[in-house]
């Protein structure tokens, strides 16, 4: 393919330009090697101004844990095998002894920050929320607090009727300090109707997102694939996150992981396997060139895959994760502390470093 330039599309990657969905979907249909290759240049591209100079040498990763305050939930996602009924007898809100519980931990390990969220709980009071903000930011100053994912906060302008703005606001105040990418699935209305019809639209996923950058907060982006959707559905996501991006510059970093389908109501003829991980996470970093940071995800692909995962476009390791719950509902189970990960960076051929959910390095 050749660009009106004339430039190869190659040539057009390896120089740091906008590539178009058209493009995105020829290049994702190169060899991998190849793929891998113009992946790993434009993250050394994007990342060698970063650290000092020093950010091709460095991959980073962040100790923190993973909080689900509550698995109760509403909107039945076909593909989740977390959430329960209160109806269900595993049903639970966590007490605020336990997060103080898990907080104690998290100190002690040297943590930095906590990744809340949880279920669409049908009752819970806008106070309730408010309180436990409060009372972490009081007493864990230390610890950020990343939570509530986009699906939340519709959520919660819905139930506690206010608008999306004053919801966001009201939360930031009470100690929030960063928003995750969750439930960003793929941002193809066509998809989410098959997968999670109760769920936000993709407008309203971007509004969360668009709102929260307003207010000065940052946020991570996602993408969770390999279920029902096609290839052209996943670039129209990225589109759409660049898009984002372009208009109010607050994500700090793209994470993809695959869809895992044990114990889940949404049934797939064949699990995604790693080459198609990578091919996908290696697409985004070509496509992505607005967002600095690409997190690579060895929670669903395994500790190897993970590792590799650093040729193809990914310069952060993602988390040690004292604690994770709802991937490991669906059947995957694997666990790396920060020796481990460091040792696989390391392995890889990299410097690692801890690092922020701003990504300074501490």
């Amino acid at each position: 393919m050749v660009t009106r330039n004339g430039e190869s599309l190659q040539q057009k990657i390896l120089a740091g330009e906008r590539i178009s969905a058209a493009e995105a979907l020829e290049i994702y249909r190169r060899p991998l090697a190849e793929l891998g290759a113009l992946a790993d240049a434009r993250r050394n591209l994007a990342k060698e101004k970063s650290y000092d100079g020093r950010g091709r040498e460095i991959v980073t990763y962040i100790v923190d844990r993973n909080i689900n305050y509550t698995n109760v939930c509403n909107v039945y996602c076909k593909f989740c095998a977390f959430y329960r009924t209160e109806k269900d007898d595993d049903h639970y809100v966590l007490t605020r002894e336990q997060f103080d519980q898990k907080l104690d931990e998290l100190t002690a390990a040297g943590g930095v920050q906590i990744l809340m969220q949880g279920g669409h709980h049908p009752k819970l009071g806008f106070d309730w929320y408010l309180d436990l903000l409060h009372h972490i930011r009081e007493k864990y100053p230390q610890i950020n607090i990343h939570g509530f994912s986009p699906p939340e906060f519709q959520h919660f302008a819905e139930t506690f009727q206010m608008p999306l703005r004053e919801v966001i606001s009201r939360f930031k105040e009470a100690g929030l300090g960063s928003i995750p990418g969750g439930g960003g699935e793929i941002l193809v209305d066509s998809v989410r109707q098959r997968i999670a019809p109760l769920k936000c639209k993709s407008d309203q996923w971007l509004e969360v997102m668009q709102v929260a950058h307003e207010l000065g907060l940052k946020s991570s982006a996602t993408m969770m694939f390999g279920h029902v959707e096609t290839i052209e559905d996943r670039v129209q996501h990225l589109q759409r996150l660049r898009d984002q991006q372009d208009a109010s510059g607050g994500f700090t970093a793209f994470i993809c992981w695959t869809f895992q389908p044990q114990h889940t109501v949404l049934k797939i003829d064949q699990p995604t396997g790693s080459a198609e991980y990578l091919r996908t996470q290696a697409l985004a970093r070509i496509f992505l060139d607005n967002i600095p940071n690409i997190q690579s995800s060895w929670v669903t692909q395994g500790p190897q895959i993970g590792q590799i995962a650093l040729k193809y476009g990914a310069n952060d390791f993602g988390s040690v994760m004292m604690e994770e719950n709802v991937v490991s509902s669906a059947g995957t189970t694997f666990r790396l502390d920060a020796e481990k990960i460091e040792a696989l960076i390391r392995g890889a051929g990299y410097e690692p470093r801890r690092r922020n959910n701003w990504y300074e390095l501490i």
